[in-house]
């Protein structure tokens, strides 16, 4: 008969403590910490779907240029690549998915692997599963797929330190799914996930709130309620007030903080870009009017891999 012994004792490390060995260098726990990696979609064939008649039925606001759409996508990734942030990209997306490109709204990356979505629209409904092979070949366990009833979309949470996450609930991330996600982020160590009711007229938190540094955050007041102003305001943050609500209904604050006070943003947007120069932001401007076309511009396109810790 075998008898256990000190040899069989179980390894009382974390799964923090071995991430990095025996997964990969994935890490999020902020908007704004150095961004390193990020995990995108250069858009392919499934373009054609939206070039011509039939655009609303992917989810278009208009026909699009496709090979204009792509030379934008590049131009974005090659800022990133000019600023340090390496690009990994989707393999294997399916080819009637033209909306695959806005990468965001498919999972949440954090401290130890990634959440997967589970997109509300039946237009969407599917990108998931490239996107969850595609973690899986970079090393990046996949923590919680938001299943049942739930419906979520990553763009529905965002991250302001490592204790802190706003959930928002909309028509595109139900409460069944919310309430799967919030789960997974307590499990993890968030002590505060904060609700986020999404206006009518929106369907993302990040479309109305967006973090610029470790203390600092762009919101659309006329979008924010009045508990939610006073939650963040009490715990510390400051909001930097855009009152233009054209630049935030047509994206304009749909940027990505790539180090503290430093972002990349969409062209045509001079409210929003002096709004933040005002604030001492630096910010990088890149062609975006195609790829906004689908309702989507420099975040929304952007899944994060790994930022350093704030």
């Amino acid at each position: 008969m075998r008898v256990q012994g000190d040899r069989w004792l179980p390894d009382p490390a974390s799964f923090a403590e071995d991430r990095e060995r025996l997964w990969g260098d994935f890490y999020v726990d902020s908007e704004v910490g150095r961004l390193r990696s990020v995990l995108m979609h250069r858009p392919g064939p499934e373009l054609d779907l939206v070039a011509g008649q039939g655009f609303q039925d992917h989810l278009y606001d208009a026909p699009i240029d496709p090979e204009r759409f792509r030379r934008q996508f590049d131009g974005l990734c090659e800022t990133y690549a000019r600023l340090g942030v390496e690009v990994q990209f989707v393999e294997g997306q399916l080819q009637d998915r033209p909306n695959a490109v806005y990468m965001r709204d498919l999972y949440t990356m954090t401290p130890e692997g990634a959440i997967l979505a589970r997109p509300a629209t039946r237009q969407r409904r599917g990108e998931e599963r490239a996107v969850a092979a595609n973690l899986a070949r970079l090393g990046v366990p996949i923590l919680k797929t938001v299943n049942g009833a739930g419906t979520y979309e990553g763009s529905n949470v965002v991250w302001l330190d490592r204790q802190t996450c706003l959930l928002g609930t909309s028509s595109r991330t139900n409460p069944a799914g919310a309430e799967q996600v919030e789960r997974e982020l307590r499990g993890l160590g968030v002590e505060d996930v904060l609700p986020v009711a999404v206006p009518y007229g929106q369907i993302h938190v990040d479309g109305f709130i967006s973090p610029v540094d470790r203390r600092r955050l762009v919101a659309a007041p006329w979008l924010l309620t009045w508990d939610l102003r006073q939650a963040l305001l009490a715990r510390g943050f400051e909001l930097i007030v855009q009152e233009d609500l054209d630049e935030v209904g047509g994206l304009g604050t749909n940027f990505v903080t790539v180090a503290p006070g430093e972002v990349v943003m969409a062209e045509g947007f001079p409210t929003t870009l002096a709004l933040l120069r005002s604030h001492g932001v630096e910010a990088h401007l890149v062609a975006m009017d195609e790829i906004l076309r689908g309702g989507g511009s420099v975040h929304c396109c952007t899944g994060f891999l790994r930022r350093d810790p704030i």
